[in-house]
């Protein structure tokens, strides 16, 4: 099974032959089996050569960037064949069309939802969920839907403090996080986000054109949109089990009077946890085999695909285990 590749450290990618080979800032070399990769993402300073370019796009393998605070920055991907003009016409007519859209929009915020409870279900924490699906159901617009997505999630963190038994949270905050479990959640969204985006590219899909994050300029806006629905298996579920098990502790962050974030040691741990979260396998109840994590967002864009395509009603995600 292929995996993905995480480089933490300064470095330069090299070809010989037909492998690639990554060398650390210490000069130390590893190769990288690209048969056996999926995607790799660079959280330091990467420089490759054209011919290391032409065998990744071979073998049709992104690499995604993030700057030292873990942020997404961008992606070099060597998308050939996947293109579609029937798909992406009919993509935009989904987010033209506002009950299209909104009906997308919903479905999207009721997965998330629906995933929530399912987390928090497993702590024996109460969750509203059938006040916000009767207040998703009654709204009209992306404004209002928008909305119970930020209610839920608020109720949501104001959850968390039931669940970790270590750090406090307090409230959300982002760029900069302001604690440790702020610093842990932008971490992993940021990586999901990329995650998603690798999903995307292997469909039809345009990754700009979305229903309920609006498009935008330099921002592939779909990988928010399916994120959301995946953060509660893919992300949440990572930093409860780092914390609580207290795997990550005070010395894996580096903190200021205005931030706080995963050190060098902090990311790896999270990476490393996070891999494995993905590996993981659950027999799909549809497909009636095993699939990975990871899996199951390629099929969450397929899904999505062929709704807009009139093949079959988008229904999202929700953890069944």
């Amino acid at each position: 099974m292929k995996s993905n590749k995480y480089l933490t450290t300064d470095g330069k990618l090299t070809r010989k032959e037909n492998t690639v080979y990554f060398t650390d800032k210490n000069g130390k070399r590893t190769p990288i089996p690209v048969e056996k990769i999926y995607a790799i993402y660079s959280y330091g300073s990467l420089s490759y050569t054209s011919k290391v370019v032409e065998l990744l796009a071979k073998h049709n393998i992104p690499i995604h960037y993030f700057n030292r605070n873990g942020w997404y920055v961008g992606s070099f991907y060597p998308k050939g064949e996947r293109f579609s003009g029937n798909v992406v016409v009919h993509q935009s007519s989904h987010y033209l069309d506002k009950y299209k859209r909104n009906y997308l929009a919903k479905k999207f915020v009721e997965g998330s939802a629906k995933n929530i409870n399912k987390n928090l279900r497993r702590y024996k924490v109460d969750f509203p969920i059938d006040d916000i699906m009767k207040r998703l159901d009654n709204s009209s617009n992306i404004t209002d839907i928008m909305s119970v997505e930020a209610l839920m999630r608020n109720e949501y963190y104001g959850n968390f403090n039931k669940i970790i038994n270590h750090f406090q949270f307090e409230k959300r905050t982002r760029r900069p996080p302001h604690n440790e479990i702020n610093a842990l959640i932008s971490f992993g969204n940021s990586l999901l986000y990329a995650t998603v985006i690798t999903e995307i590219f292997n469909t039809y899909l345009h990754p700009t054109i979305s229903y309920l994050h609006e498009p935008s300029d330099r921002r592939f806006s779909l990988a928010l949109d399916i994120a959301d629905v995946f953060k509660p298996l893919l992300v949440d579920r990572v930093i409860f089990n780092l914390i609580n098990r207290k795997i990550i502790r005070e010395e894996h962050f580096e903190k200021d009077l205005n931030y706080c974030l995963l050190n060098d040691e902090g990311r790896k741990l999270f990476l490393t946890y996070y891999k494995t979260q993905l590996e993981n396998t659950i027999k799909h109840r549809k497909l009636n085999r095993k699939v990975s994590y990871q899996r199951l967002m390629r099929l969450e864009c397929h899904k999505l695909q062929k709704h807009i395509l009139g093949m079959e009603k988008y229904e999202p995600f929700v953890i069944w285990w």
